[in-house]
C-alpha cells in the first residue's frame, strides 16, 4: 500500500483547461453584461420613445456600409481560426500571415466605420447637439449664422471697449486703436449683414418654416460659401440625442473593442516575424481567436438592432 500510495497522481485543482483559457472566459464573461446594459438600454429607450428616429436619410445610417463591415468581420473570424488551426500543426508562418490577414481586414473595419461617423459628424448629428422639435431647430440655425458671421461677438467687443474709454480704464490710446479695428471689421461685414439679417429676424420672430429657413440658408451659403458652408440645414429629429447617444456608445465602445484586437494580432504578428512565435503559444493565439469571436458576435446583434429592424 505505501507503494501504491507514493506512485498516486497528484491531484489537480480546478478546470481541466488552462489558466489562460479559463481567465479569458471569465474576462468574456463580463464583457457579456457589459455590452447587455448598452444593447439592453438601447431596446428600453427605443420601444418607449414613440416615433424613433428610423429614416436613414434622417439619421444618417448607411446599411450598406454596415452590411459590408459585417461582412468584413466574419471574413476576420475565419482567418482568425485558420490561424490558429496553422498554430496547432506547427505551421507558424503561415499562423502569422492568417494574422497578417485578420489585422487588414480589421484596418478596414474601422476605416469603414470612419467613414459613416464622419457622415455623422458632418451634419452634426451628435449627442446633446441634435434639434428635437422645429422650434429648437431654427434656434439652433440662429445660433450658427451668428457665428459664422462673427456680428454678434463684434458688436459685443465694440460696446465693451466704449464702455472702457467711458470708464477711463485702460489706455486710451491703445483703446481707440482696438475700436478702429473693431469697427472695420464691422463695416467689411455689412453687406453680409443686410443678407443674412432677414433671415435671422425671421428666426427671432418665428414667422418661418424649418424649409423655408432651408431654402434661404442655400442662397446664403451659395453667395457667401467661405462663410456660411459649415452652417448646418435645419432640421429637427424627434428622440434624436437619445438615439445619437445611444448610437455612439455602442459603436463606439465596439470600436474601442476592434482596436485592443489589432493590438493582440501586432503581439502575434511580432512574434512570428522575429522567430520566436512556437508552441507555447499556442493556448496564447486560441484565447486571442476567443477574443475576436466575441467581438464579431457583438456586431452580429448591433448591425441588426441598429441598421435594419
Amino acid at each position: 500500500m505505501s507503494h501504491a500510495t507514493a506512485h498516486a497522481p497528484a491531484l489537480k485543482m480546478g478546470v481541466p483547461i488552462p489558466n489562460g483559457k479559463l481567465g479569458m472566459w471569465l474576462f468574456l464573461g463580463t464583457e457579456i453584461m457589459f455590452f447587455t446594459a448598452f444593447i439592453g438600454t438601447y431596446i428600453v429607450c427605443r420601444l418607449g420613445s414613440p416615433q424613433w428616429p428610423t429614416d436613414t436619410h434622417v439619421t444618417h445610417i448607411n446599411i450598406f456600409l454596415g452590411g459590408v463591415n459585417t461582412f468584413v468581420l466574419i471574413c476576420s473570424s475565419v482567418s482568425v481560426v485558420l490561424a490558429h488551426e496553422a498554430m496547432h500543426k506547427r505551421q507558424y508562418q503561415v499562423a502569422t500571415k492568417w494574422m497578417v490577414a485578420t489585422l487588414a481586414l480589421a484596418f478596414v473595419f474601422l476605416a469603414i466605420k470612419s467613414v459613416e461617423y464622419e457622415g455623422k459628424i458632418s451634419h452634426d448629428i451628435l449627442p446633446g447637439r441634435i434639434a428635437e422639435t422645429p422650434a429648437l431647430a431654427l434656434e439652433k440655425l440662429g445660433r450658427e449664422l451668428d457665428a459664422a458671421t462673427g456680428l454678434p461677438e463684434l458688436r459685443r467687443q465694440e460696446n465693451d471697449i466704449k464702455i472702457a474709454k467711458v470708464a477711463g480704464k485702460g489706455n486710451a490710446e491703445a483703446l481707440d486703436k482696438e475700436l478702429t479695428a473693431v469697427q472695420t471689421q464691422l463695416d467689411g461685414l455689412k453687406n453680409v449683414e443686410a443678407d443674412y439679417r432677414p433671415l435671422r429676424d425671421k428666426i427671432k420672430s418665428r414667422s418661418i418654416t424649418e424649409k423655408e429657413a432651408g431654402e434661404e440658408l442655400q442662397t446664403l451659403q451659395k453667395k457667401y460659401p467661405e462663410r456660411f458652408a459649415k452652417v448646418h440645414e435645419p432640421h429637427h429629429i424627434l428622440y434624436g440625442n437619445i438615439f445619437a447617444s445611444t448610437y455612439f456608445i455602442m459603436t463606439g465602445f465596439h470600436a474601442i473593442h476592434v482596436i485592443l484586437g489589432m493590438g493582440f494580432f501586432l503581439h502575434i504578428i511580432l512574434l512570428g516575424t522575429s522567430g520566436r512565435l512556437g508552441t507555447q503559444h499556442e493556448v496564447l493565439v486560441e484565447n486571442y481567436g476567443l477574443y475576436w469571436h466575441f467581438v464579431d458576435l457583438v456586431w452580429i446583434f448591433l448591425f441588426p438592432l441598429i441598421y435594419i429592424i
